[in-house]
Protein backbone atom coordinates (compact mmCIF):
# COMPACT_ATOMS: atom_id res chain seq x y z
CA UNK A 1 0.00 0.00 0.00
CA UNK A 2 1.13 3.36 -1.04
CA UNK A 3 0.48 6.91 0.35
CA UNK A 4 -1.32 7.90 -2.89
CA UNK A 5 -3.70 5.10 -1.72
CA UNK A 6 -4.85 7.37 1.42
CA UNK A 7 -4.95 10.51 -0.77
CA UNK A 8 -7.04 9.19 -3.18
CA UNK A 9 -9.32 7.63 0.07
CA UNK A 10 -9.23 11.01 1.95
CA UNK A 11 -9.60 13.65 -1.01
CA UNK A 12 -7.65 16.52 -2.36
CA UNK A 13 -8.94 19.05 0.43
CA UNK A 14 -5.54 21.38 1.41
CA UNK A 15 -5.23 23.97 4.01
CA UNK A 16 -2.17 26.26 3.79
CA UNK A 17 -0.68 29.52 5.18
CA UNK A 18 1.43 32.11 4.72
CA UNK A 19 4.42 32.08 7.24
CA UNK A 20 3.75 36.29 7.68
CA UNK A 21 0.47 35.22 8.39
CA UNK A 22 -0.02 35.92 12.60
CA UNK A 23 -0.44 32.33 14.56
CA UNK A 24 -4.21 33.89 15.39
CA UNK A 25 -5.09 33.56 12.31
CA UNK A 26 -3.75 29.93 11.50
CA UNK A 27 -5.28 29.17 15.33
CA UNK A 28 -8.73 30.49 13.51
CA UNK A 29 -8.14 28.59 10.45
CA UNK A 30 -7.35 25.38 12.32
CA UNK A 31 -10.53 25.37 14.61
CA UNK A 32 -12.94 26.25 11.86
CA UNK A 33 -11.63 23.66 9.73
CA UNK A 34 -11.13 20.48 12.57
CA UNK A 35 -8.04 20.47 11.77
CA UNK A 36 -4.49 19.46 13.33
CA UNK A 37 -1.90 21.21 11.00
CA UNK A 38 -1.42 23.57 8.53
CA UNK A 39 0.86 23.40 5.79
CA UNK A 40 3.03 26.77 5.60
CA UNK A 41 3.67 27.47 2.05
CA UNK A 42 5.38 30.39 0.93
CA UNK A 43 5.63 31.60 -3.25
CA UNK A 44 4.30 28.48 -4.07
CA UNK A 45 7.03 26.29 -1.92
CA UNK A 46 6.57 24.09 0.89
CA UNK A 47 8.56 26.33 3.57
CA UNK A 48 7.09 24.55 6.86
CA UNK A 49 4.46 22.81 8.84
CA UNK A 50 2.33 24.36 12.10
CA UNK A 51 0.75 22.06 14.03
CA UNK A 52 -0.67 22.27 17.66
CA UNK A 53 2.52 20.91 19.06
CA UNK A 54 4.30 24.27 17.93
CA UNK A 55 1.16 25.88 18.71
CA UNK A 56 1.16 24.55 22.01
CA UNK A 57 5.04 25.70 22.65
CA UNK A 58 4.43 29.07 21.36
CA UNK A 59 1.63 29.87 23.74
CA UNK A 60 3.66 28.33 26.90
CA UNK A 61 6.70 29.92 25.99
CA UNK A 62 4.57 33.53 25.25
CA UNK A 63 2.95 33.30 28.88
CA UNK A 64 -0.23 31.91 27.72
CA UNK A 65 -1.01 34.00 25.11
CA UNK A 66 -0.17 34.25 21.00
CA UNK A 67 0.25 38.06 20.87
CA UNK A 68 1.74 39.22 17.36
CA UNK A 69 3.67 36.39 16.90
CA UNK A 70 3.77 34.91 12.97
CA UNK A 71 3.65 32.03 11.84
CA UNK A 72 7.26 31.66 11.16
CA UNK A 73 8.05 32.28 14.32
CA UNK A 74 7.06 28.97 15.38
CA UNK A 75 6.47 26.68 12.64
CA UNK A 76 8.66 23.54 12.32
CA UNK A 77 11.29 24.81 9.04
CA UNK A 78 12.05 21.45 8.73
CA UNK A 79 8.53 19.22 8.31
CA UNK A 80 9.16 15.25 7.07
CA UNK A 81 8.14 14.97 3.54
CA UNK A 82 6.34 11.57 1.76
CA UNK A 83 5.58 11.20 -2.15
CA UNK A 84 2.88 9.55 -3.20
CA UNK A 85 5.04 6.63 -4.18
CA UNK A 86 6.40 6.01 -0.35
CA UNK A 87 4.90 2.68 1.02
CA UNK A 88 2.97 3.24 3.99
CA UNK A 89 5.43 0.57 5.77
CA UNK A 90 8.27 3.06 5.31
CA UNK A 91 5.53 6.20 6.49
CA UNK A 92 4.91 5.16 9.50
CA UNK A 93 8.51 3.85 9.84
CA UNK A 94 9.63 7.78 9.67
CA UNK A 95 6.27 9.17 11.71
CA UNK A 96 7.28 6.87 14.63
CA UNK A 97 11.22 7.92 14.82
CA UNK A 98 10.37 11.60 14.22
CA UNK A 99 7.28 11.85 16.89
CA UNK A 100 5.70 13.02 13.42
CA UNK A 101 2.04 13.42 13.55
CA UNK A 102 1.75 15.25 10.18
CA UNK A 103 3.48 14.70 7.24
CA UNK A 104 2.76 16.47 3.47
CA UNK A 105 2.80 14.56 0.68
CA UNK A 106 5.26 16.07 -2.05
CA UNK A 107 5.11 15.59 -5.88
CA UNK A 108 8.66 17.14 -6.78
CA UNK A 109 7.61 20.85 -5.98
CA UNK A 110 3.94 20.07 -5.60
CA UNK A 111 1.96 19.92 -2.42
CA UNK A 112 -0.45 16.79 -3.01
CA UNK A 113 -2.25 16.34 0.53
CA UNK A 114 -1.16 16.05 4.10
CA UNK A 115 -1.67 12.71 5.61
CA UNK A 116 -1.84 12.02 9.40
CA UNK A 117 -0.47 9.18 11.87
CA UNK A 118 -4.50 8.59 12.05
CA UNK A 119 -4.71 8.73 8.48
CA UNK A 120 -1.78 5.71 8.45
CA UNK A 121 -2.92 3.54 11.44
CA UNK A 122 -6.38 3.42 10.13
CA UNK A 123 -5.37 2.36 6.70
CA UNK A 124 -3.00 -0.59 8.05
CA UNK A 125 -5.86 -1.75 9.96
CA UNK A 126 -7.94 -1.84 6.81
CA UNK A 127 -5.78 -3.63 4.97
CA UNK A 128 -4.68 -5.87 8.00
CA UNK A 129 -8.80 -6.66 8.27
CA UNK A 130 -8.84 -6.84 4.53
CA UNK A 131 -6.13 -10.17 4.63
CA UNK A 132 -7.36 -11.64 7.81
CA UNK A 133 -11.14 -11.70 5.79
CA UNK A 134 -9.55 -13.17 2.99
CA UNK A 135 -7.37 -15.57 4.93
CA UNK A 136 -10.41 -16.89 6.83
CA UNK A 137 -12.61 -17.32 3.42
CA UNK A 138 -9.27 -19.21 2.19
CA UNK A 139 -9.21 -21.58 5.68
CA UNK A 140 -13.32 -21.98 5.20
CA UNK A 141 -12.96 -23.36 1.08
CA UNK A 142 -10.13 -26.01 2.15
CA UNK A 143 -10.63 -28.62 0.16
CA UNK A 144 -12.08 -31.90 2.06
CA UNK A 145 -11.42 -35.50 0.72
CA UNK A 146 -14.69 -38.02 0.28
CA UNK A 147 -14.64 -38.95 4.11
CA UNK A 148 -14.77 -35.47 5.38
CA UNK A 149 -11.28 -34.94 6.27
CA UNK A 150 -8.69 -32.22 5.46
CA UNK A 151 -5.72 -33.24 3.69
CA UNK A 152 -2.49 -33.62 6.32
CA UNK A 153 -0.26 -30.83 6.70
CA UNK A 154 3.30 -31.73 5.71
Amino acid sequence: MKVSDILRVKGGTLYTVSPEETLATGLKTMSERDIGSLVVMDRGALVGMLSFREVIQAVVKNGGSVGTTTIRGVMDEHPLTCTPETEIDEVRRMMLERHARYMPVMDQRTLMGVISFYDVAKAVVESQDFENRMLKAYIRDWPVDEAGAQPAAN
